[in-house]
């Protein structure tokens, strides 16, 4: 009990807010009771280690469980620990953007709250950070996920490189540092929805990223199932970039080419061997072919108008709740 009492006068002393916290963690939280308490607990003891005056921002994004019990006593015992309510689910990047701007720290470190990203590597992400990166992210290595989802993963990561500029082995890994210019960008920007790690890197002057252990889910499930990660995937490509839709149009044109070309063909076979029936299924895959390429060229173009729709609105990305500072 002493070794504990003086563990938590320790970390009041160092870690207390002051008028400008050092570093700031975020953490979203979406029905994370069973993980807070452990996740709070090895947090404090890794920043008191660092040595800098810290701040713990947990954003609750409208759990159904425990979560606001727990949440409610951390915040109690500990005076670093603010928390921010929802007063519904909007979603991880709009629970990390909350967080972005309450932060006070010049140093902003995002967190997952279900522990499969150990808080003890925050000093890494801190070191490679003092090397004069503007944002260090973490790569999951040794990843605890199921094959299915590393798959889709990788496939979203080469995505992502590709139309942000920035090439990054793990875009989804959600322990990363950022320095408050960059966040500052961040919070200036006003869209309906937005993927913070490639926001974030289109803001940097340079990025870094660093190997980080990855536990396995010991308490809950991943909230992000592959249809959730083909969403995601499919809003970042059409949300930073128009070249879906250029693509599409290029394919268009080509296929018009070999479409105009195809009929020449027809046509003088026609004319030296005389009407046929053969080869009608190959017509018929072919127009199958054409009426899926249009299909996709309206659903991009929807996808396009979708957000200008959501945009205009101007509806705000979050509700908060109340706030415990």
């Amino acid at each position: 009990m002493e070794g504990e009492s003086a563990l938590a006068r320790e970390r009041e002393d160092v870690g207390k807010i002051t008028d400008h916290a050092t570093l700031s963690i975020v953490i979203p939280v979406f029905n994370e009771a069973g993980s807070l308490d452990s996740l709070h607990r090895r947090l404090s003891r890794t920043l008191t280690e660092v040595g800098k005056s810290y701040e713990i921002i947990f954003v609750d994004d409208g759990s159904t469980d425990g979560t606001e019990r727990v949440l409610r006593e951390l915040h109690k015992k500990d005076p670093a620990v603010t928390v921010i309510r929802f007063n519904r689910n909007y979603g991880q990047h709009a629970a990390v953007i909350a967080g972005f701007e309450r932060a006070q720290g010049d140093v902003v470190v995002t967190l997952d709250g279900d522990l499969q990203n150990p808080p003890e590597e925050i000093p890494k992400l801190l070191a490679k950070l003092q090397e004069g990166y503007d944002v260090v992210g973490g790569w999951r290595e040794g990843r605890q996920d199921s094959g299915i989802r590393r798959a889709l993963s990788f496939l979203m990561n080469q995505v992502t490189s590709i139309i942000v500029g920035v090439r990054m082995r793990d875009y989804g890994c959600m322990l990363r540092a950022y320095r408050r210019s960059v966040v500052e960008s961040v919070c200036r920007c006003q869209e309906a929805s937005s993927y913070i790690p490639a926001l974030a890197n289109t803001f940097a002057g340079s990025v870094a990223e660093i190997p980080v252990s990855h536990s396995p889910r010991s308490i809950g499930q991943s909230r992000y199932t592959p249809f959730r990660l083909m969403r995601l995937n499919f809003d970042l490509m059409t949300g930073f970039s128009l070249l879906p839709i250029q693509v599409v149009s290029f394919a268009g044109i080509i296929i018009s080419f070999l479409g105009i070309a195809f009929a020449l063909y027809l046509a003088v076979r026609r004319l030296v061997i005389g009407p046929e029936v053969e080869g009608v299924f190959t017509l018929f895959a072919i127009l199958f072919f054409f009426v899926g390429l249009q299909i996709l060229a309206l659903g991009l173009i929807g996808e396009y108008v979708g957000r200008i729709y959501m945009q205009v609105r101007r509806r705000p990305r979050y509700v908060i709740k109340e706030t415990w500072e």
